[in-house]
């Protein structure tokens, strides 16, 4: 369901852009052919362009963190292994960062599934609680089969990892998924229920059935000195020695 009248604006705007493009998306030019983009194709990519790159200073905060960690990791890497590694990172630099699980039943327009991502809570001055959306696999979430030379276009847009709020999220889903049931439907292909808006509100914006696990990273602390004023040297060295080999010691 659109929560304002901004939201239900976009949403009418795509419509219309793919009410009047229907006849003539097959003679889209290239992405590298920007300067023959049409004026509707260049309020849609300027639009999503917009909502993408406003970042809050809290938001900036956590791309800067995530960007710092992210930028010199390899792919192929196992992805729950590495949402858990981000997370231990964050913590790290001082946010409060969980891994977030979201489930949903079966209904009648969403099929039943589940999601992972990485969510950053804070309080603010006033007592309200604030949360940013941490994925670290957001784009691969819209990619189609036999995508269209427009949903190319728009897809290079949409940021590898998402980092925002969930108003952010809510516009930047509505415009993506009408873009892209358009470009499976315009290639006469099946739109598959997980790419619909309302299974991917489900995995992002589905809080009530969220699990949050906040203690399955721990940062480790080095042990104090143990001082022993009777016994110097050897016994001291020996109830380090046994202190450090009882810890559960949990690294990157």
């Amino acid at each position: 369901m659109m929560g304002s009248l901004e939201e239900e604006r976009l949403v009418q705007m795509v419509q219309d852009f793919i009410e009047s493009e229907s006849s003539s998306l097959s003679a889209f030019p290239p992405p590298s052919s920007s300067k023959c983009v049409s004026t509707e194709h260049d309020d849609l990519y300027f639009t999503l362009q917009k909502i993408v790159g406003q970042v809050t200073e809290a938001e900036a905060k956590v791309v800067e963190s995530v960007e710092k960690h992210m930028k010199n990791k390899k792919e192929g890497e196992k992805i729950s292994d590495l949402k858990e590694w981000l997370v231990l990172k964050l913590r790290i630099d001082g946010f409060n960062a969980s891994i977030c699980q979201t489930s949903w039943p079966a209904s009648y327009r969403c099929p039943a599934g589940e999601y992972e991502y990485i969510e950053v809570r804070w309080k603010e001055e006033k007592g309200s609680n604030k949360r940013v959306i941490v994925d670290i696999e957001f784009r691969s979430q819209f990619e189609v089969a036999r995508p269209t030379p427009f949903f190319k276009h728009v897809i290079k847009i949409v940021p590898l990892f998402f980092v925002g709020s969930e108003a952010k999220l809510k516009k930047l889903l509505s415009l993506l998924c009408c873009a892209a049931e358009h470009s499976l439907t315009e290639t006469g292909l099946y739109v598959p229920p997980w790419r619909t808006t309302a299974y991917m509100h489900s995995k992002w914006l589905n809080t009530n059935n969220a699990n949050r696990n906040s203690q399955s990273l721990t940062v480790w602390i080095p042990p104090q000195p143990i001082r022993n004023h009777h016994r110097r040297g050897f016994a001291s060295a020996s109830a380090l020695s046994h202190q450090l080999s009882s810890m559960r010691i949990n690294c990157c």
